[in-house]
């Protein structure tokens, strides 16, 4: 690491303290020099480090800028690669290629504060402005076939949930399969990618991408978004407050734990909006209603058709249209 990259750590470990320059060379092993240089490129990145005559150097409480260094803090297996981008194509396409180069392994990620060519489920853009929410996508390692791939977003769906609630103190609505609401808005989309052994249907590695908005800026967000799109705060004054770094990485700890052992967690359950709802579904160019009864042990939705017949819903068969979540 560099003297830059273990003094944010350090500094982070201790906001809103002031630390002495010669303690923080001592615990670096640097010189004084050092460390004034570290501070004045972190304060060109943003980081808001006050400083005074004889006092030292302090991060500011309130900042909240996402970094590797913020983000270890809290995580439970923190020896793990981390990636931070301002801007990307895809954090998805970036996380596969670490995992299919072996540069990076189970519970690696990567984080962008903007995507350019986001993605969501069969293909479609996942909007992704700047500062409006958290784009981060995790390779995964998890055993069995890609039957199990449904689980894995259940997982990640069931994450989200646990994180938000726990950071942000909000409650949301999981939609089935792989979306979160707040009341009628959708808040976070998630797109599972797994790649398989041909021979034995087992998954090699899976992305899991998760995109999160914490508020939605109207004067940027498309016209077509606004009546669905929402975000976990209702102000951007109200989203910057949210610690960042920790809510990244409690969705990487709940991950991974839910993907110990791939099976429907009760929360996914609980919190589900579908069940018990009347639905529409959109199978390529057939459009259908239907009531959703249960989700199934394996992820699968069971619904009800119009004839009476019932029916289990795959993964990536369809996508569910509700036209009122309240």
């Amino acid at each position: 690491m560099t003297v830059k990259s273990r003094l944010l750590e350090l500094l982070e470990q201790h906001k809103g303290e002031i630390l002495s320059g010669e303690d923080i060379g001592r615990e670096l092993s640097c010189t004084r020099a050092a460390v004034w240089k570290a501070v004045n490129s972190l304060r060109q990145e943003g980081y808001p480090i006050e400083a005074g005559p004889n006092k030292g150097y302090m991060l500011a409480r309130e900042s909240n800028l996402i970094s590797a260094e913020g983000i270890r803090l809290y995580l439970e297996v923190p020896e793990v690669e981390i990636q931070i981008f301002d801007e990307i194509s895809s954090t998805n396409l970036e996380a596969r290629q670490l995992a299919v180069s072996g540069q990076a392994g189970h519970g690696s990620f990567v984080v962008a504060l903007e995507q350019t060519a986001g993605r969501g489920r069969r293909g479609r853009e996942f909007y992704s402005p700047k500062g409006s929410g958290i784009y981060l996508s995790i390779i995964l390692e998890p055993q069995g076939t890609l039957e199990g791939s449904l689980l894995i977003t259940t997982a990640a769906a069931t994450a989200v949930y646990k994180a938000v609630k726990e950071v942000c103190g909000v409650d949301l609505g999981i939609k089935w399969v792989n979306d979160l609401y707040k009341g009628d808005r959708k808040v976070c989309g998630i797109l599972t990618e797994a790649v398989t052994d041909f021979e034995s249907g087992n998954i090699e590695f899976a992305i899991v991408g998760i995109g999160l908005n914490l508020y939605v800026d109207e004067s940027v967000f498309p016209e077509e978004l606004l009546d669905v799109a929402g975000g976990i705060y209702e102000t951007q004054q109200l989203a910057n407050q949210a610690d960042k770094n920790r809510l990244v990485a409690q969705i990487v700890n709940y991950l991974l734990a839910e993907t110990q052992k791939l099976k429907l967690s009760e929360e996914y359950v609980k919190h589900n909006i579908v069940p018990g709802k009347d639905i529409t579904i959109i199978d390529n160019e057939n459009v259908r209603s239907a009531r959703a009864l249960s989700i199934c042990p394996d992820g699968r939705l069971l619904v009800q058709e119009i004839n009476g017949d019932q029916k289990k819903l795959l993964f990536g068969e369809i996508s569910i249209k509700i036209p009122s979540v309240k």
